[in-house]
């Protein structure tokens, strides 16, 4: 697989990573339904075994279950992949979510999730939210500690608005920025895919697939199965009006993907590959038959007439 450096990181990635957000499972507020853990774990080998190298997880994912899975998952691997986490979301009663940037409790998370995923030091340390936002130099002048006593090898944030990386930058470089992008959501083209770029900071884009919209996969009917506890079923992208106009947007893609012979949804991920602040793009992946039509993105490159016809209905 292609691989290319995050940043300034010094870290080779492959251009597409394994995101373990799903894995995470149904039992918190942002869940994607039930999961099944041996079937997860069997699809983080299946791309570990294509070439992925960078597996991107949360403490806040199922509240520790992601990364319990992963960390299942890399338990004799060797090489083992990168393993990127996040920190700044912390259970609430009632399996919802709290956002803390305090820094007795991100100490707290990091040991956390270093026994959970097994690590003596994580790769790539990042606040998740910048929320509360008054709350973000304590943040990131933990995550410099973190560094600094080799806790964390390289500390990054996501979902920062060019301002908040700048009052970060002003404390120690941010190395990364995860933001989300996608043909259904460019805001991050306007503002923080330039700056990173300018900056030097390595970008790692995430729901590069639209949380599923994008795969070919998702119709109408499947919206109206997805279970109850499944974020997505009261997102207002997948309800109309929004939904018609993103379904037409597939069809797009499909008609690029079967030129290419590939999928809609490699189409989709190599369209956020395109621009050139993006290092690396996060695939949600949970099984293992999903793995191999989307790595190919890694290795496709549209043309600018095939871009403007996906964006563009030419």
């Amino acid at each position: 697989m292609k691989t290319t450096q995050l940043g300034n990181t010094g870290l080779e990635i492959t251009r597409v990573g394994f995101g373990a957000w799903a894995i995470g499972g149904a039992d918190y507020d942002w869940g994607w339904g039930a999961q099944d853990d041996e079937e997860s774990i069997s699809t983080i080998h299946r791309a570990l075994d294509l070439g992925v190298n960078w597996i991107d997880t949360a403490a806040q994912y199922g509240f520790g279950h992601s990364e319990e899975v992963v960390g299942r998952a890399l338990e004799g691997r060797d090489p083992r992949p990168f393993v990127f986490t996040k920190a700044g979301q912390v259970e609430a009663p009632g399996r919802t979510t709290v956002q803390t940037l305090k820094r007795d409790s991100i100490l707290k998370e990091v040991e956390a999730s270093l026994e959970r995923l097994g690590l003596e030091a994580i790769d790539l340390y990042q606040i998740h939210w910048p929320i509360p936002d008054e709350e973000i130099e304590e943040g990131w002048g933990t995550f410099v500690e973190l560094k600094e006593q080799g806790l964390v090898r390289h500390i990054g944030v996501s979902n920062f608005d060019v301002g908040q990386l700048r009052r970060a930058q002003a404390i120690a470089p941010v190395e990364t920025l995860q933001p989300p992008y996608s043909l259904v959501d460019r805001e991050a083209e306007d503002e923080i895919l330039p700056f990173a770029e300018r900056e030097g900071i390595g970008v790692i884009a995430y729901s590069p697939m639209g949380s599923g919209l994008l795969t070919g996969a998702m119709t109408r009917e499947r919206v109206a199965s997805l279970p109850d506890d499944d974020w997505r079923k009261h997102d207002p992208r997948f309800q109309e009006p929004q939904l018609s106009e993103k379904l037409a947007l597939v069809e797009r893609l499909e008609r690029v993907a079967d030129r290419l012979g590939a999928s809609p949804g490699a189409v989709a991920v190599a369209w956020v590959l395109r621009d050139p602040a993006v290092d690396g793009a996060i695939v949600g992946f949970r099984r293992p038959e999903q793995v191999d039509p989307i790595v190919t993105a890694s290795e496709l490159e549209l043309s600018d007439e095939e871009a403007a016809e996906i964006e563009g209905g030419d």
